[in-house]
């Protein structure tokens, strides 16, 4: 089965990386590109793509708002995957309240890029490791810890 990612970033260069490093794989398709969050809504409708790669901060709608109108659409939602510049823990907070599946660097090597499109698409959900350790330490350093 071949998924279908929709591509969201304002920076044209950016989308023909992912486009690039995501149409190689055989089993992943670019179905279509946006430049900012205003336009992920009527795309997600109409391109019913598996995952959105999204990036946080855009013009006209910002990603975490765009995955909140993404996720309160009648429907499957697809999977929601940021992937930004931003290494900010109320960048990675808010996405996760907003509903996204998964968090991601620009940074990250094209391989991660691919492993976390097809993690977020089989329903798990993936972070930065920066990130997992910051939540962690936040919660008690272990899952089922106490608190602080």
């Amino acid at each position: 089965m071949t998924l279908r990612v929709l591509l969201v970033d304002d920076e044209p260069l950016v989308r023909a990386g992912l486009r690039a490093v995501i149409g190689a794989q055989p089993d992943l398709e670019v179905c279509g590109e946006a430049g900012d969050g205003a336009a992920v809504v009527p795309l997600v409708r109409a391109l019913r793509p598996d995952v959105v790669a999204m990036d946080v901060r855009m013009p006209l709608m910002d990603g975490i708002e765009a995955t909140r109108a993404v996720l309160a659409m009648a429907g499957p939602p697809p999977k929601i995957l940021v992937v930004t510049t931003f290494e900010n823990d109320a960048y990675v907070y808010d996405a996760l309240r907003a509903g996204a599946d998964g968090f991601l660097l620009k940074r990250a090597r094209p391989e991660e890029i691919v492993h976390a499109v097809r993690v977020v698409a089989a329903g798990d959900s993936l972070l930065f490791p920066a990130a997992v350790r910051r939540l962690a330490g936040h919660h008690g350093g272990r899952p089922g810890g106490p608190g602080p």
